[in-house]
């Protein structure tokens, strides 16, 4: 199961990534996410950073928990940050439920929930 949760999270927070990238480019609006609150360019670019850098974070904490990439990061740092993506997988969820644009309510709001299980199932394999 954890195996499974390792790449389920894998998959999905690179495919995260990439839609990411994709509206900083501006090939997808801004207003489809986020809740549709961002009014700016300029508050886009700073949440969407904000997302790389987060989503990308969390890639490097599963990579090494995983084994895939030998980073020496003391394995208690592994399980509360699994912790701590666990929690804002489910505040996500909170945030994706109430969101103003049905795409994102009805599309993101599972896949949060599905991030959350993941990070919790090797959250408590570690």
């Amino acid at each position: 199961m954890v195996s499974i949760a390792q790449w389920g999270l894998l998959i999905l927070l690179s495919l995260f990534l990439i839609l990411h990238f994709i509206i900083l480019l501006k090939l997808i609006p801004y207003h489809l996410v986020w809740g549709g609150r961002l009014k700016s360019d300029k508050e886009m670019y700073r949440f969407e950073i904000f997302s790389i850098l987060i989503n990308s974070l969390f890639v490097i904490v599963v990579l090494v928990q995983a084994g895939f990439l030998s980073i020496d990061i003391p394995g208690k740092i592994i399980t509360y940050a699994l912790w701590l993506m666990t929690g804002l997988f489910l505040l996500n969820t909170s945030g994706n439920a109430i969101s103003k644009n049905k795409l994102e309510k009805r599309l993101f709001t599972p896949v949060t929930i599905l991030l959350a299980i993941f990070s919790l199932t090797i959250a408590l394999a570690t």
